[in-house]
Formats: C-alpha cells, sequence, structure tokens
C-alpha cells in the first residue's frame, strides 16, 4: 500500500485540497460546464438583442421611409434612405445574392460549431453580435422581394463617401473587430491566453 493510500488519499494526487489539489481535475471539469453554459447564454441574448433591433428598425423604415425622399439625421451627415441591396457593401455583386446566402449561412454554422467549446465573455459577446447580424442579413435574403435566397437587404444608414448600410452590417463589423482585437491578444475562445 502506497503513502497515498495509507493516508486515505486517492493515488496520483498532491495530498492539497480545491482546483489544484484532490480531485483537481474533476473539480475544474464541474466549473468549467456551466461556466461554458453561462458564455452560451450570454452569445445567445447578444444575438438576440442585435437581431430584434435590426428587424424591428427595418420594419419600422420600410413602413415609414421607403419610397420617400431621405430623411436628415444630422443634415446631410446622416440620412435615413431606404434601399434594397441584392449585393455585398457598395452594392458589389448583385448577381451573386445566393452566394451571399450561402455564406451567412455558413458563418452561422461556423459559430455554432465554436460555440460549443466557449467559456470567454469576450467572445460570447463578439459571436453573438455576428450571429445576430448573420441572421437579420439572411432574414432578408430568405423573405424579402423576390424571394427565395435571393432577397434584397434593406439597407437605410446614409452617411457621406460611404455605403448605405443596416444595423445588423453595424453588428457584423463590431463583432468583427472585437474578433481581431481578442486574437492579437492571445485569448481563445474556451478561455485560454496563448503567446506566440
Amino acid at each position: 500500500m502506497t503513502e497515498a493510500e495509507q493516508a486515505g488519499r486517492p493515488t496520483g494526487t498532491t495530498g492539497t485540497t480545491g482546483p489544484a489539489g484532490a480531485n483537481g481535475a474533476t473539480a475544474v471539469g464541474e466549473k468549467n460546464e456551466p461556466r461554458g453554459r453561462r458564455r452560451i447564454a450570454v452569445l445567445l441574448a447578444v444575438a438576440a438583442f442585435a437581431y430584434l433591433l435590426d428587424l424591428g428598425s427595418k420594419l419600422f423604415v420600410v413602413a415609414q421611409l421607403e419610397h420617400h425622399d431621405p430623411v436628415q439625421v444630422i443634415g446631410t451627415w446622416l440620412q435615413l434612405d431606404v434601399i434594397r441591396n441584392r449585393g455585398a457593401a457598395f452594392g458589389i455583386g448583385e448577381a451573386m445574392t445566393i452566394v451571399f446566402t450561402v455564406i451567412a449561412s455558413a458563418v452561422i454554422v461556423v459559430i455554432a460549431r465554436i460555440a460549443r467549446k466557449l467559456y470567454s465573455l469576450p467572445w460570447a459577446i463578439a459571436l453573438g453580435l455576428l450571429l445576430g447580424g448573420a441572421l437579420g442579413n439572411l432574414t432578408d435574403r430568405l423573405f424579402r422581394s423576390p424571394g427565395g435566397l435571393e432577397g434584397g437587404v434593406v439597407d437605410f444608414i446614409a452617411t457621406p463617401h460611404f455605403a448605405v448600410f443596416n444595423l445588423a452590417d453595424s453588428a457584423i463589423v463590431c463583432g468583427g473587430f472585437l474578433i481581431v482585437i481578442l486574437s492579437f491578444r492571445g485569448l481563445d475562445p474556451d478561455g485560454t491566453v496563448h503567446k506566440d
């Protein structure tokens, strides 16, 4: 019988208690599981907020502002001007609407895969913004005229010398920017930090 067995401790432990000691792996595992669920809940909450805000804004501007002159919010620096965009930013690729629909769907699948190992709050927020934005524009692709996978996305925020965009686009850009920052800082979705 080993000394660890004589002392009543499991073999292979250091003899200390807590997360780093006896049954440390189990304790850490038990802590990570609920922490992971909380991060997924944050991801879903951020995604739902971004999606509903985008959807509500589009319903409002289509009902109130479409087929009207642009509304000046801050002079010519910020206007509300409703357009239907079947392409990407700046109207690029209007003949490739289905491709953009497939890309948006792929982004959603990738986020779902990453979410399985999500333990980082900043990553949950970033992925939530991406997911909400992608779902917002995908909804337009699926359900707006002409229908199918070729619907035009409702864009309405107009600034000088820039593309007309919507809140879904803003969420996607903010989420992508946050992911770039997290990647440069070495923070992974599972909460670990790596140094190159």
